[in-house]
């Protein structure tokens, strides 16, 4: 019987020998890679940390220990060894997350999947557990050597070390990855605790021979002993975290169980915080991972496991677009330079890296100094490009308002993955970005409906030398063009009413493009008249919006944002500053935390689809009309939905 089977909570891999163990770890590996490999999900990650997963929960007593994980997307293994093994929809609606969830067990503590915040909420813990006299729960928290390049993991690390009687045990697992090979000063530093000797096999073996030495030995041991700080800088340079007055265990091999209990128990033991660092690899065990040198397999699509080939390919995505295009920007502008937040290929900008490698920055998880970085170099006569997820960018908007609008710097930043993401959850939505950046005076906003836009627009983007600019596209596969059919001031016109006195504006935004057309059409059966505009920029709203709308009965709105300060609002208010007084509408993302699940799946828990939003206009237009003595009933059933 497979050992894998018999687990059901972390203490039944108390009654495990050593032996028995390794054995679980092999059939934890077979088993990701077979479960993965049906549903996508993060391979490489997971394959790194199983020994450390297991070593974890056999050291510590979670619930009653919390074991904390950055970002969480490692955190397979810990589901499986707390009684999740049914991974048949992980991430689909209904089932697994692909990171902690709180709904899902008592074991899992932080859902938020931005990197660097663990430390923040590891000091909480354990201020709170000291404050509360519980004596007996331990706090661990787990983050990665890339995750340990944020400034928020510095933040906290500096107010950990204050409190030399506070236990709390911070695992830094090192696979000198974060998405790819981790970079700066930090990654050097741990590069070098990793390929030198330890200070204390090296005192150890000198006390040995000294001790053999007559009549000076001792005394020279005592001297080198005396000396240790100044001596562990030269042969195991921990000194950087021994100087924040943090315990430093390791580096320990990350997959020898016996090695990592004993270092996990010895860090358990010491009433103050300690840091133990352990070396992964990333993708271990499973060798199309371990031959991805891009980034080891941290994240796939559905795969064939014996060869880690994609079961299916789809046509050109969002993100593919924007990279080709700045590789062209770059070739005919030797002022534009690219940042990214140690994602270089996940937002695209691996082929500008491999053809101007002079020309792209870095700089870690640490969204907020790329930002300010880039206020530097615009200031300093280049153009940076800054790309990022869109729901990153929501840690930098400080610099965004006060460093780079604030001085007017020509600095472009690219949101991939905007709007409803779906099956990665809540915190990866690009949901927020359009509401929050509407308050940075001078900033604009562009939202691409199909390939050619993110082309063009990101041209007109990098043409801006005095204010941020922002380009903002969704993630996965993008669509046909939609062509336009005129032009009003700088808004394409995709569908015209046919008639002079025309029923509805429909505001298209970004990729619903196709959808606000869908829309149209099922309200044309309804003999509701409408024009179709896409902004293309949706910030600042454009001068010709409010001549627009007026010749218009009513206005809607549909974007892929949070409708809660969004373009819907922003035009709303652009409306009433301009005398505009009529009816609008606005579809959007409600304001609340959405749920794993496909994004269609999501959009039609919502209601953001055509028929949805073409009922609720039919209804509004009636009611304009005062044709309520109609059943509303009748109204809403006679949209048909499109068909497939």
């Amino acid at each position: 019987m497979p050992l894998l089977t018999r687990i059901r909570g972390p203490r039944d891999l108390d009654r495990l020998t050593l032996e028995e163990l390794d054995q679980l770890a092999g059939e934890i590996r077979t088993f990701l890679v077979d479960a993965v490999s049906k549903t996508g999900g993060h391979l490489g990650p997971n394959l790194g940390v199983v020994e450390l997963t297991i070593a974890l929960h056999r050291v510590f007593e979670s619930p009653k220990d919390k074991v904390l994980f950055d970002t969480g997307h490692q955190s397979y293994v810990h589901k499986l060894l707390t009684g999740r093994q049914d991974f048949s929809k992980l991430k689909m609606k209904g089932g697994l997350s692909g990171y902690p969830s709180q709904a899902e067990s008592e074991h899992d503590v932080i859902e938020n999947s931005h990197a660097s915040t663990v430390l923040g909420w590891a000091d909480g813990i354990a201020k709170a557990n000291q404050l509360m006299k519980r004596d007996d729960s331990h706090v661990v928290a787990v983050i990665g050597d890339g995750a340990l390049t944020g400034g928020m993991a510095w933040e906290a690390l500096n107010n950990i070390a204050d409190a030399k009687d506070r236990p709390l045990v911070i695992v830094v697992n090192d696979n000198e990855r974060s998405y790819s090979p981790t970079i700066g000063g930090l990654a050097n530093h741990l590069a070098t605790l990793r390929t030198t000797d330890g200070y204390e096999r090296f005192l150890t073996r000198t006390k040995d021979l000294l001790e053999r030495t007559p009549v000076v030995g001792q005394a020279l041991y005592d001297t080198l002993h005396g000396a240790k700080k100044g001596l562990k800088d030269f042969i195991a340079p921990q000194g950087m975290f021994e100087d924040l007055g943090l315990k430093y265990v390791g580096p320990i091999d990350g997959h020898d169980i016996e090695a990592l209990e004993s270092a996990l128990a010895r860090a358990k033991r010491f009433n103050g915080p300690v840091i133990v660092h352990c070396i992964t690899e990333k993708g271990r065990g499973y060798q199309p991972a371990l031959q991805d040198e891009a980034d080891r397999f941290h994240a796939v699509g559905k795969i064939h496991p014996d060869t880690g080939l994609p079961i299916a390919t789809s046509g050109a995505d969002w993100t593919s677009v924007f990279g080709e295009e700045m590789v062209r920007l770059g070739e005919e502008r030797e002022d534009v330079v690219a940042i990214t937040a140690a994602m270089l290929q996940p937002v695209g900008l691996d082929k500008f890296a491999k053809r101007f490698p002079d020309r792209v920055y870095d700089v870690g998880i640490a969204e907020q100094h790329g930002a300010v970085s880039a206020a530097g170099l615009a200031h300093a006569g280049v153009h940076p490009v800054f790309a990022v997820y869109a729901t990153f960018l929501n840690r930098a908007f400080d610099q965004v308002l006060m460093d780079v609008a604030l001085h007017k710097c020509g600095v472009t930043f690219v949101l991939d993955r905007a709007g409803i993401t779906g099956t990665d959850g809540a915190s990866h939505n690009g949901m927020w970005d359009m509401s929050i950046l509407q308050v940075v005076p001078g900033l604009r906003l562009a939202a691409p409906r199909d390939a050619d836009q993110v082309r063009a627009q990101l041209r007109e983007a990098v043409a801006v030398e005095d204010a941020p600019t922002v380009v903002r596209f969704s993630k996965g596969a993008v669509g046909p063009a939609v062509p336009a059919v005129g032009r009003v001031g700088g808004m394409d016109v995709l569908r015209e009413p046919g008639t002079d006195t025309p029923d509805v504006l429909l505001v298209s935004v970004g990729a619903l493009a196709p959808m606000c057309l869908e829309i149209a059409s099922l309200l044309d059966r309804q003999g509701i008249s409408a024009t179709v505009v896409d902004p293309r920029w949706v910030k600042p709203v454009d001068e010709a919006m409010a001549p627009l709308a007026a010749k218009h009965r009513v206005v809607v709105t549909v974007e892929d944002n949070s409708r809660v300060g969004g373009v819907g609002s922003a035009i709303a208010q652009a409306l009433r500053d301009a005398g505009v007084d009529m009816p609008l509408r606005d579809f959007g993302i409600p304001p609340r935390f959405l749920d794993h699940a496909s994004r269609a799946e999501v959009m039609a828990e919502i209601g953001l689809t055509a028929p949805d939003v073409a009922r609720q206009v039919t209804g509004l237009v009636a009611k304009l009309d005062g044709r309520y003595e109609r059943s509303s009933a009748d109204a809403v059933d006679s949209v048909e939905p499109a068909r497939d």
